[in-house]
């Protein structure tokens, strides 16, 4: 019974990770395609970098975020964890933000 136990702790794991890794993918997805819908010049307007410079960020999340797995490092490298954490910052910062300037209904 006591041998079973690292067996079945290593296929949770690695359940887990595949579904944090989907979840990246599906939000790196997400922002990447607010971030093509939005107008460039809504960027500056709210004092951020430019459209060009986030979808160059997300891409490039996204991009090694799908290729982590075959190039090593697992589902849960390091890679999918940091895109993981700019695609927050978008979708939670950004989005709000671009959306308020957008509409016209600022925070003031």
């Amino acid at each position: 019974m006591v041998s079973a136990v690292p067996v079945f702790y290593a296929q949770v794991e690695w359940y887990i990770a595949i579904v944090v890794w989907v979840f990246c993918l599906v939000l790196g997805a997400a922002a990447f395609l607010h971030c093509i819908v939005q107008r460039a010049d809504a960027f500056p307007a709210i004092g951020t970098m430019s459209k060009a410079i986030w979808l160059a960020l997300i891409g490039g999340g996204e991009f090694f975020t799908a290729i982590s797995p075959t190039i090593g490092l697992g589902f849960l490298g390091i890679f999918p964890l940091i895109a993981a954490g700019i695609f927050a910052v978008y979708l939670l910062d950004i989005r709000p933000t671009l959306r308020d300037a957008v509409d016209g209904h600022g925070s003031w």
